[in-house]
């Protein structure tokens, strides 16, 4: 059983920084594919990014290469998320989730947070 609890969003100004956090707690959080997802208002949920359970391997969603860095440190069970350069239409409820594999999807998470908000003024 792992529980996810995001913080970090908040209001900022297209072209600011944000750097979202996702604490876990459990013993196994190390053994978890990690990964981001957002849903923005009207929309479905989708993809941000992923990383393995060592973080050797990241993946993003294309819209978000070069913009976005995804990090873990499993010695402090937590995964981050650092939004660079952001735009308006990067206003979403941003979640956090855990899985056994590092993919696109959000059938493979098990487990997921209660979201955070990020609004981007322009």
């Amino acid at each position: 059983q792992v529980q996810l609890v995001e913080s970090g969003g908040g209001l900022v100004q297209a072209g600011g920084s944000l750097r979202l956090s996702c604490a876990a707690s459990g013993r196994t959080f190390s053994s978890y594919a990690m990964a981001w997802f957002r849903q923005a208002p009207g929309k479905e949920r989708e993809f941000v990014a992923g990383i393995n359970w060592n973080g050797a391997r990241s993946s993003y969603a294309d819209s978000m290469k070069g913009r976005f860095t995804i990090a873990r440190d499993n010695a402090k069970n937590e995964v981050y998320l650092q939004m660079d350069s952001l735009k308006p239409e990067d206003t979403a409820v941003y979640y956090c989730a855990a899985g056994r594999a590092s993919t696109v999807s959000e059938s493979t998470y098990s487990y997921w947070g209660q979201g955070t908000q990020v609004t981007v003024s322009s």
